[in-house]
């Protein structure tokens, strides 16, 4: 945006606006102190709301049994309170969850920084408040000063007291509108002493402790600032949300300009001074001029400014503007600065008189915003403005200079006979051009002139010397010279200007695509090999990365390949690592260490994971300007990348921890399940014998030892499926192959199933000439008998059970229909997945834990096959076939047939 454009909404201005539409709105009655009358305050604000036909519920507050607060709560509908177990005893406490279900238009909730108690939803009230406003519920609620993270080390000091309930600044943010609430220290302390804050002995200590003239003043104070900050936050996001140029001076905003002088960190640390003084947010800025191109050390002193300012709480930002000044005020307008601070040198006379400086231009300019000049002090000299010309270039370039200039003449002596003299001179302007643009300045200036002497010889009067006869024509030469001059010149500049940008733009293509690399980079040694290898390839010195693994740091990739560094490398490593600071070569940490090394900070200025090192040969310069920001720039998106694959590694172990916690509660919930019924009925078939057993029926007698035997069977089944699920988990599954008739497979899992009380009819068939396969007797027993078991467990006590067995397609397919209710279309996909277990009349596993058809998939995989499910089976309107395909060994081949 420049600064002729007209003023536009910041776009995060509006996302932020646009995201507080989608949420409830929230209130924070705020409180110097306790006792001041927040509650009383949001009561009676929420009577008059009601009043008005708002839909009001006091979620919860806490009257302390004071009469005038109790009265206000009277006849407003009171969301009752949950009893939470605490200590041997229930707690009233905060209802989220009928809150939530009520979903009244504002809800008053007390207390923001309240702890809930153990087993909660969450730990503090002021998340179930977050959970509200996500909801889209109003909400109002009450908190003193204190409570505030950020100052609860500042209250400790002032009062003397540990505030151990705290509410994150974060928190106060997010509030839509504060409300202070204030007394007069005065009588709150009266306040205090009539027993309408504490009772009477909580009172007396509370005045010999807290509620201290002093402390209150304090508190107060605290408070005032706070609200004052927030307000001043709000007004400059509500302005560029409305594209509304300030300033507003409703609260200081500094903003110091930095420059590549010796003066600028002065200029920055009075910039602070200024702004401590007044209790205000400032900027530091710096602006690039286009076709300004800074020498290394006032690019230095100008980045050494920044990194100071920064260090010092400003925020820092870099503008791009021809006009600095315009730039300047724009920003301070878009940013509500009333302030501006900047330095101004002592210039010679002469430069003042051709231009003014850029604190007068602000002066002049500037409209509702005060300038700050601050001087030079003696010894301190302004950088001065200089077009970088090239090195002298190359040789090549002098020759086609001195080839153009030469081509010209021949031509221009060619048409002087046809064309008048004056045109001529178009010639060497254009002789001029092309080395500048091809070559540069200096082959350019060197064309001028050789030119202007060829001009001069061959075409002015009297020729082939160097004599001008007539004034005017030494006038048209001299501008002929100059001329040349200026476009040599300014076509160099042009053509320095359109290398510096294309140098730029392949740094920033380079950069674009490390960052896509290291975005499809998923572990930690990828990403550090990756990024040695670009700082290798974009500053052309050796590089390493190093990385912390229990605190202390390692080569996790160099390039060119490297396993160690020396002692005084590493120490230098590690002083970087632990202060976060640069050390090494070129810094005033270690220098004679032959690496410089650049901490890798975290995410959101958290703890440092590793470091940057790029060797430096002793005989070549250290790094420039340019390549030190391309190392700040690797160094940043290294850094990123890295914390990205920790916090996926961390998430990846969290779902791993959440998934096996899951599947272990499930388990020990099938087991305690499954296994009771079973149990239950031994255990009482055991006490009847022991306790009547002379006195029973010998068939009774009989009856009840087969059903401990059936029962026994039953627990037998499930302990050698959670058994095989161990081992098929494992990869521990042993396999004992030997021939199997799959007609004698079938008969015994249809007598197991009887033997258990199944009362379905149950049709076994097989294709003649049925050829014998290898596998596991016991195991495919268990695999076809848990399928068979599903098909009785769900298809319905007179239900008609198929099982067939065929070839198809070189395999033999032993299949189960049922007539049954069929699996339904959500559960058929997971059918054969651990601990899916549907209800009656549809599929689940064989053992009613949800383990049978996920062992019989194993066991058949293992030998090689697959299994299918589908429902309806095929023919029928409903039921369920689940196939199990099993291969054919070489020496019993398969007959085709179809299916």
């Amino acid at each position: 945006m420049s600064a002729q454009d007209p003023p536009r909404a910041d776009p995060e201005a509006l996302l932020a606006a646009a995201e507080r539409e989608a949420r409830g709105k929230l209130r924070i009655y705020l409180g110097a102190a306790p006792g001041v009358g927040k509650t009383y305050a949001m009561l009676s604000a929420a009577r008059a709301a009601k009043a008005a036909g708002g839909d009001i519920v006091v979620g919860i507050v806490e009257t302390h049994g004071r009469a005038e607060t109790e009265a206000l709560v009277e006849g407003m509908e009171i969301l009752p309170r949950k009893g939470m177990a605490y200590r041997g005893r229930l707690v009233p406490e905060f209802d989220l969850e009928a809150a939530l279900a009520r979903r009244p238009g504002l809800l008053l909730v007390d207390e923001y920084a309240h702890s809930n108690v153990d087993g909660s939803r969450h730990p503090k009230r002021w998340q179930d408040v977050q959970d509200l406003l996500a909801a889209g519920i109003d909400v109002w609620t009450t908190l003193n000063i204190q409570h505030l993270e950020s100052l609860n080390d500042v209250v400790q000091r002032i009062t003397g007291v540990r505030v151990r309930e705290t509410v994150p600044d974060t928190a106060l943010q997010k509030a839509d509108e504060i409300i202070l609430v204030d007394l007069p220290s005065d009588e709150l302390i009266k306040r205090l002493a009539d027993g309408k804050v504490y009772v009477e002995d909580t009172a007396t200590r509370a005045a010999q402790s807290f509620f201290k003239p002093s402390n209150l003043t304090a508190l107060r104070e605290l408070a005032l600032r706070r609200v004052a900050a927030r307000v001043d936050s709000d007004l400059v996001e509500r302005m560029q949300g409305s594209a509304i140029e300030g300033p507003w001076a409703a609260g200081e905003r500094l903003l110091v300009c930095v420059g590549p002088d010796i003066a600028a960190e002065r200029v920055v640390r009075e910039a602070k001074r200024l702004a401590d003084l007044m209790d205000a947010s400032w900027f530091a800025v710096t602006v690039e001029r286009p076709g300004y191109v800074m020498s290394g050390s006032d690019r230095k002193r100008l980045e050494a400014g920044m990194r100071l300012a920064e260090t010092l709480g400003a925020e820092t930002r870099s503008l791009v503007a021809a006009d600095v000044a315009a730039e300047l005020l724009r920003f301070a307008r878009f940013e509500n600065v009333t302030q501006i601070i900047i330095g101004k040198a002592r210039r010679r006379r002469l430069t003042s008189w051709l231009r003014a400086s850029l604190a007068d231009v602000l002066v002049k300019r500037a409209d509702g915003v005060a300038i700050h000049v601050v001087t030079a002090e003696a010894g301190e000299v302004p950088a001065r403005r200089r077009f970088a010309l090239p090195p002298a270039g190359p040789f090549m370039g002098y020759v086609a200079a001195s080839l153009g200039v030469g081509i010209a003449t021949v031509v221009g002596l060619f048409l002087s006979r046809f064309v008048p003299l004056p045109n001529v001179s178009m010639l060497y302007l254009l002789a001029v051009l092309l080395p500048a643009l091809l070559y540069g300045v200096w082959p350019a200036i060197t064309a001028s002139g050789l030119s202007f002497l060829a001009y001069n010889f061959f075409f002015i009067d009297p020729v082939d010397t160097f004599t001008v006869a007539r004034p005017h024509e030494l006038l048209a030469l001299l501008v002929f010279l100059i001329v040349a001059v200026i476009i040599s010149a300014l076509a160099g500049q042009a053509r320095e200007q359109t290398r510096i940008a294309a140098q730029r733009m392949r740094a920033t293509r380079r950069l674009y695509e490390f960052t896509r690399k290291l975005s499809s980079l998923a572990d930690r040694t990828s990403v550090a090999e990756a990024a040695a290898v670009e700082l290798h390839a974009a500053l052309g010195h050796p590089s390493v990365i190093l990385l912390s693994e229990h605190g202390e740091l390692s080569i996790a990739a160099a390039w060119p390949p490297e396993d160690r560094l020396d002692t005084g490398s590493m120490t230098a490593a590690a002083w970087a690592f632990e202060h976060g600071e640069a050390a090494g070569a070129g810094t005033g940490t270690l220098p004679r260490v032959p690496w410089l090394f650049q901490p890798l900070g975290a995410a959101e200025g958290g703890a440092h994971i590793g470091v940057v090192g790029i060797e430096r040969d002793l005989e070549t310069p250290m790094l420039d300007a340019e390549s030190e920001r391309i190392l700040g720039s690797l160094c940043e998106q290294t850094a990123a990348a890295l914390v990205r694959t920790m916090l996926s590694a961390e998430v990846t172990r969290a779902r791993t921890a959440a998934e096996t916690e899951r599947v272990r509660n499930i388990l020990l919930a099938s087991i305690s399940h499954d296994f009771r019924t079973p149990l239950a009925s031994i255990l009482g078939a055991a006490t009847s014998l022991i306790d009547y057993g002379p006195e029973i029926p010998a068939e009774t007698r009989r009856d009840l030892l087969v059903q401990m035997r059936e029962e026994a069977e039953n627990l037998d089944q499930m302990v050698r499926n959670l058994l095989s699920m161990t081992r098929l988990e494992a990869g521990a599954l042993e396999i004992h192959k030997d021939w199997v008739d799959a007609v004698e497979l079938m008969n015994r899992a249809v007598s197991a199933v009887r033997r258990r009380g199944a009362t379905q009819r149950f049709v076994v068939t097989a294709a003649p000439d049925l050829p014998l396969i290898q596998a596991d007797q016991s195991l495919m027993d268990q695999a076809l008998g848990n399928v068979v078991a599903n098909a009785v467990r769900y298809a319905g006590r007179e239900a008609r059970i198929g099982l067939s067995a065929t070839v198809i397609e070189g395999q033999l397919v032993i299949a189960v229909t049922d007539d049954g209710p069929g699996i339904p279309v959500e559960t058929l996909p997971h059918v054969f997945e651990k601990f899916v277990r549907a209800s009656r009349g549809s599929g689940d596993g064989g053992d009613g834990s949800g383990l049978g058809l996920a062992i019989t998939k194993g066991i058949v995989e293992a030998h090689g096959g697959s299994v299918s499910a589908r429902s309806p089976a095929p023919g029928q309107r409903r039921g369920t076939r689940i196939a199990l395909r099993l291969p054919l060994p070489p020496e019993a081949p398969a007959e085709e047939e179809a299916a």
